[in-house]
């Protein structure tokens, strides 16, 4: 999948929805981590810029990745700075990360679009967290002089960590390895449930019908959205294609997913309307990407995505049976 559509994609379903804990403006620093580490230091990971060490337990730590936050509070870390995400969505009202941002005051809120490296510098971090934040060499370089630094795995972002991955480099980075696993576990359980419940999902093929100003996405596993519908048990394609709209009769298959175009308009279209998935009931239209859905499927945390599985199982065993759910 290109850089340019993954951040674009990154952009529509997580930067212009919501962001982890922030809050405008200077706020009341959390207090100190808790000195307990289960994981051991010093730790090193592995990333698209080489390797970064953790020498010790950190106590401040900054987020600067599109849903880096979500991860750090699901393993219990309350985050000193957060990456700014601007957008209609109400993120102080998120439900599945109440109970996680109660645990101490808001973050610091580093804004502008991209990366603010004095911003990030004056938080005085001993770790910081980019594992989704598509940053450049040069950007990694210049926070690497501030405290330790983990980038994404690949230059470009083009095959992010996954859910699991995301959250077991989180824990390795933070000291919490334990709290990591048992998130993970947790997280699993919820797909597993699904699975259970309904059966039928096991070897359908699944598209991801994503549209940004118009323009249709093919949307595969590379992306993390479609990522949750693998887990599921659907067959989703593994990259990123962007069509044409004359190409909407590519989007196909047993199910058909549809993110950023109203069912109204969607349906008023007659290349889409002719979609054999289309016409026999079998899609699913997930709504806008301000919706507390979309938000949780853009961050696909260990905090959002239980949220997200509930909220869409049962739509998508409707449509399974033709017919048609959503707005």
């Amino acid at each position: 999948m290109p850089r340019s559509l993954l951040r674009t994609t990154a952009a529509c379903a997580v930067l212009l929805l919501t962001v982890a804990g922030c809050s405008s403006g200077a706020q009341e620093q959390p207090a100190e981590g808790d000195a307990t580490a289960s994981g051991q230091f010093p730790v090193t990971l592995e990333h698209a810029f080489g390797s970064t060490t953790v020498p010790e337990q950190p106590q401040r730590v900054v987020t600067v990745g599109f849903n880096d936050a979500d991860f750090a509070l699901a393993v219990g870390v309350q985050p000193v700075g957060v990456r700014e995400n601007l957008g209609a969505y109400d993120y102080e009202q998120r439900p599945w990360a109440q109970e996680a941002l109660s645990r101490g005051p808001a973050p610091q809120l580093l804004t502008g679009t991209e990366i603010p490296i004095e911003q990030v510098a004056a938080l005085q971090p001993d770790l910081i967290l980019g594992v989704y934040s598509f940053m450049n060499k040069a950007t990694y370089d210049a926070l690497s002089q501030i405290a330790p630094t983990v980038a994404q795995a690949t230059e470009d972002g083009t095959n992010p960590a996954s859910w699991d991955e995301q959250t077991r480099i989180t824990g390795q980075a933070t000291g919490r390895t334990a709290e990591a696993e048992q998130v993970i576990a947790d997280t699993q359980a919820t797909f597993d449930e699904a699975r259970r419940t309904h059966p039928e999902f096991d070897g359908k093929t699944l598209k991801l019908g994503f549209y940004i100003q118009g323009t249709p996405y093919d949307m595969g596993t590379d992306d993390l959205r479609a990522q949750l519908f693998g887990g599921l048990g659907f067959e989703v394609r593994p990259d990123s294609q962007p069509l044409s709209l004359e190409e909407q009769g590519r989007l196909d298959a047993d199910v058909l997913t549809v993110l950023g175009r109203p069912r109204a308009e969607a349906e008023a279209d007659p290349v889409f309307r002719a979609v054999p998935a289309v016409e026999q009931g079998r899609v699913v239209y997930l709504g806008a990407f301000e919706t507390e859905f979309a938000a949780a499927l853009g961050y696909s945390s260990p905090l959002s995505l239980p949220y997200a599985v509930d909220d869409v199982a049962p739509k998508l065993a409707e449509a399974i049976a033709g017919n048609a759910p959503g707005n």
